[in-house]
């Protein structure tokens, strides 16, 4: 019979240190993180608020605009709140549990991200270059087997990091020099070969967002071989004013993590305060800009926004 030292499992707490360099400046850095994510809270229940209740917002691209406000949530609480803990509390300690948890929601969030723009690429796709049967070939049905197929894709990517951590023997320094836990981070205090934490850790999940960028790209490049077919300036015009959005959209998502990853993995002349800095951006400024983004370039959006406030303000 094989036996586990459940010691490995559960080896104690972890030391989150914050921002190393800007310790002394750990209340001021957080009045922004604060401000920044209450913004990106309030601007996706908003967005998500008017889907649910604006009939003319239930159709495929909306339903995928929801799912992205819902993961953006996810991927803001899983590293804002703890962050803000440690500048103001200083609430260092997190359980090894605790540490896995926030890890595994922080990488899920980010890989179902990238996920959700590949589909609502696929969406522009549909409505750009077969517009009359939009309707037909992105019915609910297709739409709920999208939004569970990738999910259950970004589940069976991330879940493998967590039993390549418990597997992973933590004998020296348990203290993270980052405000979140994240795989590599994390595998780098072990006193164990880490070479498969590293190569799937960073291969697996980044091959796989490089080829939804792959897929978001083609997708793209259908688009704009149709909309300059189009013999009508206005109608060209419309066509990618329907897509501005998304694109600025993943270009915001897109550009900071693929810096992030890569710093990460070869960027050893990248200061290490800048990294977790940029690092700590980018999991709250894209989701606090979204919504915006969305509300500003997308007509309905911004209809149903400026009727809400003007309601309220008239009550």
């Amino acid at each position: 019979m094989v036996t586990f030292n459940l010691s490995n499992y559960n080896p104690g707490p972890f030391i989150l240190v914050g921002i190393p360099g800007l310790e002394q400046c750990h209340v001021w850095i957080g009045i922004p993180f604060c401000i920044i994510y209450i913004v990106a809270v309030v601007g996706n229940c908003i967005l998500l608020y008017l889907i649910a209740v604006e009939h003319s917002l239930h159709e495929p691209m909306f339903s995928f605009l929801a799912m992205l406000a819902v993961s953006d949530l996810v991927l803001s609480t899983a590293g804002v709140p703890r962050t803000l803990s440690i500048f103001w509390l200083r609430a260092r300690e997190i359980t090894f549990p605790g540490c896995l948890t926030q890890m595994f929601f922080l990488h899920y969030s980010f890989v179902l991200d990238s996920a959700i723009l590949m589909a609502m690429a696929f969406d522009r796709y549909v409505a750009i270059c077969s517009p009359l049967r939009y309707t037909t070939i992105l019915t609910p049905r297709t739409i709920i087997k999208i939004a569970v197929g990738i999910s259950f894709r970004s589940f069976c990517i991330i879940l493998p990091v967590v039993f390549l951590l418990t597997r992973l023997p933590f004998c020296r320094t348990r203290i993270i020099p980052h405000t979140y836990c994240e795989h590599i981070g994390v595998a780098r205090l072990a006193c164990a070969d880490i070479f498969v934490n590293i190569w799937y850790g960073f291969g697996v999940p980044i091959m796989t967002v490089i080829s939804d960028v792959i897929l978001i790209a083609v997708s793209y490049s259908l688009i704009l071989r149709a909309v300059f077919r189009l013999p009508s300036r206005d109608a060209r015009h419309k066509a990618l004013g329907t897509c501005g959005s998304h694109v600025c959209v993943i270009l915001m998502f897109y550009t900071p993590a693929f810096f992030s990853i890569l710093a990460h993995r070869f960027g050893h002349n990248v200061s290490l305060t800048f990294h977790i800095l940029f690092a700590n951006l980018y999991i709250v400024i894209p989701p606090a800009l979204n919504p915006i983004v969305y509300g500003v370039k997308t007509k309905q959006i911004r209809d149903k926004v400026i009727l809400l406030f003007s309601t309220k303000a008239t009550e």
